[in-house]
């Protein structure tokens, strides 16, 4: 058996499909096929039961599927044992990075990358939170920010900030006089959300646990909309079509300005609201933290980027230490 082909079932076992997982693997789904078969066939056991809709893992796979997922964590160990063993600085880093927090973080963290670790370049993955924890998993990349609550898949955490949510909506609403808005006055209007997969979604949920319903007649609610990104959403805030909530690293700095804007463009359309709590609490935030494996060696590559975080901007903030 070979290091790919465990990879290949655990990629079947993660997505329950040959296709995806072939997509995932990068390998034609013939090719990653006949590689299972080949492992089924040498270990003498049936690792996945295929039917006309779905691929699912037998008991036993179940158990080898564990295993080739350790395995897979012990090989990613003994390179990062040998990149230690050299310059733990010196090499890239491989960075995941969930799709609400890249395009706002990424700009500034990679002047700073650039200006005190040139000798250590960041290859970047962007992706949704369960691939992201399945890619660290499997040493594909070395470290990822992503925003809690997720999966405990016992790796090393760092606290990197906590950021609040803000409200957008249209530039001419009845609610863009106001400079704060309560999640109660949120759920009467049309919510704008993200699809299935971005973690940025479930936590609007919890701020306004009504959306889950989607509903077009449950009353005071209107039918939400979804985005594929949170640009995209701002585009349809502009247009009228609803309100969202955005993280507060995704608004632009001239929504803060007293100054009269001098162009129109979509953000000129939009305005952004603090969120208030009712009872007079803090306003709803998101936990953005910094993930490794334990067993990754390059404690100072580790270092060097939480630092690199800390130098960036980040506005409105609350950094955690």
């Amino acid at each position: 058996m070979t290091l790919t082909e465990l990879k290949y079932i655990v990629a079947v076992a993660r997505e329950r499909h040959f296709g995806k997982a072939a997509e995932a693997c990068f390998v034609s789904q013939p090719t990653l096929s006949v590689a299972v078969k080949k492992l089924e066939e040498e270990l003498d056991v049936k690792l996945f039961e295929r039917s006309a809709n779905e691929v699912t893992v037998t008991p036993l796979g179940e158990e080898i599927v564990r295993q080739a997922q350790s395995v897979l964590e012990q090989s990613a160990a003994i390179k990062e044992i040998a990149k230690r063993g050299k310059d733990p600085l010196g090499g890239p880093l491989t960075l995941g990075i969930i799709y609400t927090i890249g395009p706002y973080l990424l700009p500034d963290l990679v002047r700073q990358m650039i200006a005190h670790t040139p000798q250590m370049p960041l290859m970047l993955q962007e992706n949704f939170t369960v691939k992201l924890l399945e890619m660290l998993r499997t040493g594909e990349i070395d470290c990822a920010i992503l925003a809690e609550p997720f999966p405990d898949a016992g790796l090393a955490i760092a606290p990197l900030y906590d950021e609040p949510f803000m409200a957008a909506v249209p530039y001419n609403h009845p609610l863009a006089a106001q400079s704060e808005v309560t999640s109660e006055v949120l759920k009467n209007e049309t919510m704008l959300l993200l699809g299935s997969g971005h973690c940025f979604r479930d936590h609007v949920l919890q701020v306004c646990p009504e959306f889950a319903r989607f509903s077009s007649n449950t009353e005071g609610i209107r039918k939400s909309f979804e985005g594929s990104s949170l640009e995209t959403i701002k585009h349809m805030v502009a247009a009228g079509m609803g309100v969202t909530l955005v993280p507060r690293l995704s608004v632009p700095k001239e929504a803060f300005s007293t100054k009269p804007k001098l162009k129109r463009d979509e953000d000129a359309y939009v305005k952004y609201l603090r969120i208030a709590d009712k009872s007079g609490g803090e306003p709803p935030t998101r936990r953005v933290v910094l993930a490794w494996r334990r067993s990754f060696t390059r404690y100072e590559a580790i270092a060097a980027l939480r630092n690199a975080i800390y130098a960036c901007e980040l506005p409105g903030v609350k950094r955690l230490s």
